[in-house]
């Protein structure tokens, strides 16, 4: 039931994590990239702070803190800037579609570690999850906006760093708390992507934002930033990297729901297609019984 628990709690953040995606694509046009991962882990960290505090979590050990920290500023800082720029390029779904090779690079970066045994059950679930992503793409590449191919490039290249923020994070995560170390990891990322928006001038663009967008990034922040990733974190407490990455292909779903309403991005066949397959190699992946 740990697994099972894990898994369940990994597809909540997931969920969460494709509305951000729509969200992110809404408010791209009046934002740069580095505002967008203020506003998503600047708001993000101001609401687990307290939450941490008031709870008396378990910090990082002290000699953990500098790993904890460098963690956090790849993924929060640097994968959330490549996020931003990916989806600048092209739809929330598409890129989500290409956020859902989570899973083969989580495997393939945890085996080359030796944090994970691979197993044929586990290769073909992966294996027909990222078909699907690849052939959903491939097959909508038509209708996409123009260049939109960079962007699932980068999205692609960006993934590596939740990677091995999955894998690395897990054995420094169970020598404190999933709380903590989020705290931690996230308030460093925020911070560098502070100084890194200040030295851009990219809050400039707040002087612009309607109410509408107000409430939109106000949401990336407590949704998509702080209950997403207290989800995710959890998740990686209670099952495997690669099985908590796989369900990342529940990620387009709901960015393509959100993003239909939102700015009334279509909802393709070829789409529906690639996600039957992703929901197929969830079921493979995540169904493999332990010996006894």
């Amino acid at each position: 039931m740990g697994e099972w628990a894990g898994v369940a709690i990994a597809l909540a953040s997931s969920s969460l994590g494709g509305t951000a995606a729509a969200i992110t694509r809404y408010l791209v046009g009046g934002a740069d990239p580095i505002l967008l991962a203020i506003l998503r882990w600047g708001i993000g960290f101001f609401c687990l702070l307290p939450c941490a505090l008031m709870l008396g979590v378990r910090w990082p050990q002290r000699p953990d803190w500098p790993a904890v920290a460098l963690l956090g500023v790849c993924f929060f800082g640097l994968f959330f800037i490549l996020y931003n720029i990916a989806v600048s390029y092209t739809t929330a779904a598409r890129a989500s579609l290409a956020l859902a090779t989570l899973p083969l690079h989580t495997m393939v970066v945890g085996a080359l570690l030796g944090v994970e045994r691979l197993t044929a059950r586990k290769i073909t679930g992966v294996g027909i999850a990222v078909l699907g992503v690849a052939a959903a793409l491939a097959a909508g590449l038509a209708q996409s906006p123009p260049g939109a191919w960079r962007g699932e490039l980068i999205m692609t290249a960006a993934v590596f760093c939740m990677a091995f923020y999955n894998v690395l994070s897990r054995p420094l995560m169970q020598r404190s708390s999933a709380l903590g170390f989020l705290t931690v990891g996230m308030g460093a990322g925020a911070v560098v992507l502070v100084l890194a928006g200040l030295v851009k001038g990219s809050f400039a663009a707040l002087d612009h934002f309607a109410t509408a967008q107000w409430i939109a990034g106000i949401y990336l922040g407590i949704g998509g930033g702080a209950l997403a990733f207290i989800l995710w974190v959890m998740a990686l407490r209670r099952a495997t990297p690669t099985r908590v990455a796989n369900t990342m292909t529940v990620n387009p779903i709901a960015a393509a729901l959100l993003a239909a309403l939102l700015i009334g991005e279509p909802i393709t066949p070829n789409l529906l297609v690639g996600l039957i397959a992703v929901f197929a190699g969830i079921w493979i992946a995540t169904s493999e019984t332990k010996p006894a």
